[in-house]
């Protein structure tokens, strides 16, 4: 029960109405609309920017002072002590796992990597030039015609089962859509590997040779899912949560989650800043000092992909590890002389140095630097976002499984019309 409440004065109404007020353990209060309804009202809130669609223990996000929260624990010490499974065990269930837990639970991801054989036949129906985020799309989707034993969503087991097969399957099929692409043998997942390792080797072995796994590259892989797994109540991760509430089946639901994903002003950043790093092209200083000047000129179309966040007004917390993996990554890859990487670390330093970008706040996000390490990697540009759905089926699949846990109402948010008041159609008598 709320133990306060806000009074909204109406023009017509003789008596304020009463609406609760509640508090969660962090963040700014919220107000219960709901009883608007009653009196003829709607909000109207474009963007949904400023409603709470839902409750959840899973993350926090304060952008005002740059932190983010996975059930409590800082994305910093995440990132630095532990590892994408732990990581999506804490998002799943709620606590990092015991040694005996991780074990299980890491056994269970690993026997659940392969994905049927005939599978195969799917990405047979696509040109072979497909955009890889369209072939998920259809492949993640499909995944329920094959695992069809577990999607009982009203119970806890087969709930556990799906979320699993999800995190597990998922490396699987984002690099088949990858060799697909090239026209390489697909790659089978190798139990001995963490998942990191495993999406590397399905990605870049081949059967001619002997692939080694870079330690470094495996740690940035890692890195990048952790940092990458959930970012609360985006576009995504809602469309994720609103198919769930129809009680259709955990992989449509992924799969509609995939497609919000691949929408450029949400998933696409990282791609969006080696297409800057293209489009600025020449490393001079003068050349890119011009396009800084362009950057700061709002009467030019030309902005600097990978500088600042919608939702974060200080420092990405996530930026400052990934910075620390970037370095480590050229550093390894002897890379210091590539010529779009030394773009991008002036750009890097002009934006922590230039007043004109302090005073802003634009500093380097993490799509800036994992940009720059997937390309380092070798992974190519169109393959970034499916990279990014990969590891935001933990996220995904674990507010989906709270949600349905706690119980839901089908979603259905209103509108404000503002079309024709009803007319006859020509003829009619």
């Amino acid at each position: 029960m709320a133990d306060r409440k806000a009074q909204l004065t109406i023009d017509g109404l003789e008596t304020p109405v009463e609406l609760p007020i509640y508090s969660g353990t962090t963040g700014p209060d919220v107000i219960d609309v709901r009883g608007l309804i009653d009196h003829g009202y709607f909000t109207y809130d474009p963007g949904f920017v400023s409603t709470a669609s839902c409750e959840s223990e899973i993350t926090y996000i304060d952008g005002a002072n740059g932190v983010l929260l996975h059930r409590g624990y800082p994305i910093e010490q995440l990132a630095t002590h532990s590892n994408h499974t732990k990581l999506s065990y804490l998002l799943l269930n709620g606590e990092i796992p015991d040694d005996e837990a991780y074990k299980a639970f890491r056994q269970s991801v690993s026997r659940h990597t392969m994905v049927h054989e005939q599978i195969v036949n799917f990405f047979k129906g696509f040109r072979r030039d497909a955009h890889p985020m369209a072939v998920l799309c259809g492949v993640a989707g499909a995944l329920s015609a094959f695992y069809h034993d577990n999607l009982d969503i009203t119970q806890d087991h087969d709930r556990q089962v799906s979320a699993i097969r999800l995190i597990a399957k998922m490396p699987t099929l984002a690099a088949m859509c990858y060799k697909y692409n090239i026209g390489q043998p697909f790659v089978y997942p190798r139990n001995d590997l963490d998942y990191a390792e495993n999406f590397l080797y399905m990605m870049f072995s081949n059967p001619c040779e002997e692939y080694r796994i870079n330690p470094v590259a495996a740690k940035a892989m890692d890195r990048i899912f952790m940092l990458h797994a959930d970012h609360e109540q985006n576009a995504s991760t809602s469309t994720v949560r609103l198919a769930g509430s129809t009680g259709a089946n955990p992989f449509a639901c992924i799969s509609a989650g995939i497609a919000a994903l691949w929408g450029p002003a949400h998933g696409g950043a990282n791609e969006a800043v080696l297409d800057m790093l293209a489009e600025i092209g020449d490393e001079s200083e003068e050349n890119i000092q011009r396009f800084v000047d362009r950057a700061k000129n709002k009467q030019d179309a030309f902005r600097l992909m990978g500088f600042g966040h919608r939702v974060y007004r200080n420092f990405d917390p996530r930026a400052k590890v990934m910075k620390e993996t970037c370095d480590e990554v050229l550093e390894e890859l002897g890379m210091g002389d590539d010529p779009q990487l030394k773009i991008a670390k002036r750009l890097e330093q002009i934006a922590l140095e230039d007043d004109y970008f302090i005073e802003r706040k634009l500093y380097p996000n993490v799509d800036f630097y994992s940009g720059i390490i997937l390309r380092a990697l070798g992974i190519p540009k169109n393959m970034f976002t499916v990279i990014f759905a990969v590891a935001r089926t933990t996220g995904w699949i674990s507010h989906w499984n709270e949600m349905i846990t706690n119980g839901t109402r089908i979603g259905r948010p209103r509108q404000l019309y503002k079309g024709y008041t009803q007319r006859d159609y020509p003829g009619h008598q």
